[in-house]
């Protein structure tokens, strides 16, 4: 089972790429075949594919089978989800609720105690 902290690096592991960041551009103006992004990117089929699961696993693409080739699309859901996702984990001074321990350790546990904080 993924921690949450898996699940989110996922999403940010989509975006530290420059071929991914490049498929994406591409996406931007709609759905694409795979084929399609294969000759515009000068990828053989095996890089597209280990770029496209990346993309699809981090929920920011979505894909769907249309008889041999795959299309590729941005999920509306999946970027909203990433944008929110990084506001939230770069938002200084969030405010921890419901536990007060927190309160109480020096800054440096923090981090150690990041579980008990909700971020809103």
């Amino acid at each position: 089972m993924a921690t949450v902290y898996e699940e989110q690096a996922k999403v940010f592991k989509a975006f530290c790429d420059e071929t991914r960041l490049r498929i994406l551009q591409l996406l931007r103006s709609g759905e694409k075949c795979a084929c399609v992004l294969q000759e515009q990117l000068n990828l053989r089929q095996s890089g597209l594919s280990y770029h496209m699961k990346i993309l699809v696993e981090s929920g920011v693409v979505e894909s769907r089978k249309e008889g041999k080739w795959t299309y590729y699309t941005i999920s509306e859901k999946g970027s909203e989800y990433a944008a929110t996702l990084l506001k939230r984990l770069t938002t200084p001074k969030a405010i921890a609720k419901g536990n007060k321990c927190c309160k109480t350790k020096p800054s440096n546990d923090n981090f150690k105690a990041e579980k008990h904080i909700e971020i809103i």
